[in-house]
């Protein structure tokens, strides 16, 4: 019997049908394990994974294959979204046992949880080998399976160990980050490394904020060229905006499509920053088109931001994406085909399969003549249209939230760039219009969907689906990434309650997670006991749960004043300080905020009746230093401390600014304010 019909899990829900007699994680399934005797199968994936699909098709829907499982295992089906702590323990396993890991992930373990085998993707014919010989294995030689086992736990065990070497980190290790991504920066198609490529927007983020901080033109530079070429590339949709997962080649021409809620919420912070910091026009379409992607794409009304976008239509990669020059000229008639395939470098020949090519822009766009943008304007909603009668990839529905906090947050934060370069001579001005209140809608959705749904009795909950909420107990990064997405809306609408329920969640955080030393526990110290206790302070595909409860102590620190969440802040961030000196491109998101701390970060408080329009408060987002917060509204409001005591000086609006909770005089002009915070 397949247990899986009533998930919330849209991942568990395609296997509802298979002949595998799944069940979901839980302690039941360990129990009918150790009552038959026979060892678990455990199968992590998720919604939008390509080669997880594969192996279901060629494996988990064939009757052969589902009793030779059902015969000799317990079968558990794990979405990794929904249970990170899971695939963090079964992830380091596998790599322990390797050298590699991936999904789908494929754990062979005991009725207690212990792995003693692990691999990825298995083909149909390999896998049924695999199946025969661990059920033999586990009949003949279960001592040797248990001993394998037993060696593989004490390495997971080191490997998520915490209370490791602290040191500060200063502005010498910043430096010494900086210069290691230089070094191993693409000059030639941006990025770091060869393929597959990822999308590094950790990384810059974090070398703006050195250039903000040093100067350094080296780390700018790295940043503009890399956000143009993926901009270019096919890895980004060139007609809907949003980026796909990565891209098989290292000049980002061909992506796998999935497209993911969490990279395109730090892709549009890090283009929404590039652009406050220069003004670029690219920076400000790509931001643009990324949020409308967001709002367009994954907003659920009511709820929040869906996951992901599959990389497959009806089982086949590209299907929604890719063209051919006949189309082109069949959806735009001869001429202006023939324009379009020369401006996406769509050939006979084709850039990905069946001679078929992915749309990437050839040459500037924002910058071109007025009648050039026009005619690309058309030919973009002509082609949109057209690729809308496709079959479209699915969606995996579930709201994560500590991705719903990295979007709030970055849509917070483009936000606050939109309204500061807004202009009415803008020929694309009332597009801007539009996607500022469509984005801003499907923000405070999310963030009501959060506060409403994903916190039952002062804890957060991993994932909703249908305004359901999961039993998944939310980990170290959604506390982390919806404590900073609350503070980002503290800044954004003057609300006291965002702040308290910020600090509601950090104060769960500290007193739930923490680690001997200054560190953090992915898990809670009540959660599930699993068979080692995860605490991973690298960053990859999103920040780690360390790096993001960082991130959202020191905001509100600054915010409140209270010094006791920054000294957390500082605390834990020791604990990552050796490993940002030694592995920069896996420690971006810790060494942004490092940069914050170092900065001070600013706090900045514009004591006004207008806080949209007023000159002072465009000026203190134009001008803030990394990581400032800035609060912006009537002196005295409840729940808003950086207004608290500040009047309007003279009945004029006031800039106060302080770091690190000392303060400078207040200021009634632009120029004094931006001279304070030069």
């Amino acid at each position: 019997m397949n247990r899986l019909a009533d998930a919330t899990s849209p991942y568990l829900l395609q296997h509802a049908d298979n002949p595998v007699d799944w069940w979901p994680w839980g302690a039941e399934a360990f129990a009918e394990a150790k009552r038959r005797d026979v060892p678990v199968l455990i199968s992590v994936g998720y919604a939008a994974c390509h080669w997880c699909h594969v192996m279901a098709h060629e494996s988990f829907e064939n009757e052969q294959v589902g009793a030779l499982v059902n015969d000799d295992f317990v079968a558990i089906k794990v979405d990794r979204e929904e249970r990170p702590d899971v695939d963090a323990v079964y992830m380091t396993a596998t790599q322990a046992m390797t050298g590699q890991g991936g999904w789908p992930m494929t754990v062979f373990a005991t009725p207690d949880g212990t792995p003693f085998f692990c691999g990825t993707y298995f083909p149909k014919a390999n896998f049924v080998r695999l199946l025969e010989s661990v059920a033999t294995a586990w009949r003949d030689q279960r001592e040797a399976v248990l001993r394998q086992g037993a060696a593989v736990v004490e390495a997971i065990g080191g490997a998520q160990a915490v209370g490791g070497p602290t040191a500060p980190l200063t502005a010498e290790l910043l430096d010494s980050a900086a210069d290691q991504l230089s070094g191993e920066y693409d000059a030639t198609n941006g990025g770091f490394g060869g393929a597959p490529k990822f999308p590094p927007h950790m990384n810059l983020l974090f070398l703006l904020r050195h250039h903000e901080r040093t100067g350094s033109p080296r780390s700018l530079e790295i940043a503009r060229h890399t956000a143009e070429a993926m901009a270019r590339g096919g890895i980004h949709d060139q007609l809907a905006g949003g980026f796909a997962r990565y891209s098989v080649d290292a000049h980002w021409t061909v992506p796998h499509f999935e497209k993911m809620l969490y990279d395109n919420a730090l892709l549009l912070r890090f283009y929404a920053e590039l652009w406050r910091l220069t003004g670029d026009r690219m920076a400000r379409r790509v931001a643009r088109d990324t949020a409308r992607f967001l709002a367009d794409e994954l907003h659920r009304p009511g709820e929040g931001f869906a996951s992901a976008l599959d990389a497959d239509t009806e089982g086949v990669e590209g299907l929604t994406y890719a063209w051919t020059p006949a189309q082109l000229v069949e959806a735009l008639g001869e001429e202006d085909g023939r324009w379009a395939a020369d401006l996406f470098e769509v050939t006979e020949a084709g850039t990905f399969e069946h001679g078929t090519s992915v749309l990437r822009l050839a040459r500037d766009v924002d910058d071109a003549d007025p009648e050039i943008r026009a005619r690309w304007r058309d030919v973009v909603g002509r082609l949109l249209v057209a690729r809308d009668t496709r079959p479209q990839p699915a969606r995996d529905d579930k709201v994560v939230a500590a991705w719903n906090g990295l979007a709030i947050t970055a849509i917070a934060e483009f936000l606050r760039v939109a309204a500061l370069y807004a202009s009415p001579e803008d020929e694309d001005a009332n597009l801007m219009e539009g996607v500022t209140i469509v984005v801003d809608g499907a923000m405070r959705d999310a963030v009501e969907h959060l506060a409403a749904v994903h916190i039952v009795d002062g804890r957060l909950r991993r994932a909703s689906r249908d305004k359901v909420v999961g039993e998944p107990a939310g980990v170290l990064e959604d506390y982390g990434c919806v404590a900073e997405a609350f503070c980002a809306m503290h800044q954004l609408t003057g609300e006291g309650r965002w702040l308290e329920l910020a600090g509601g969640l950090l104060d769960v955080a500290l007193a739930r997670f923490a680690a001997p030393g200054g560190g953090f526990y992915d898990t809670a110290d009540d959660a599930e006991q699993l068979v080692a206790r995860p605490a991973d302070p690298t960053d990859n595909a999103t920040p780690s749960g360390r790096s993001a409860i960082v991130a959202a102590l020191v905001a509100y620190a600054a915010l409140t004043g209270e010094s006791r969440y920054r000294e957390a802040a500082e605390a834990a961030l020791a604990t990552v300080a050796p490993i940002v000196g030694r592995h920069a491109r896996f420690t971006g998101y810790a060494a942004t905020v490092g940069e914050a701390l170092l900065s001070g970060p600013y706090e900045i408080a514009v004591a006004t009746d207008d806080a949209v329009g007023d000159p002072l408060v465009a000026a203190a987002v134009r001008h803030a230093p990394p990581g400032a917060v800035v609060v912006a509204g009537r002196p005295d409001q409840p729940g808003v401390p950086l207004l608290a005591d500040r009047p309007l000086v003279d009945g004029r609006p006031t800039a106060y600014v302080c770091r690190g909770f000392v303060c400078q005089r207040p200021v009634t002009s632009v120029d004094e304010l931006v001279a304070q915070l030069g």
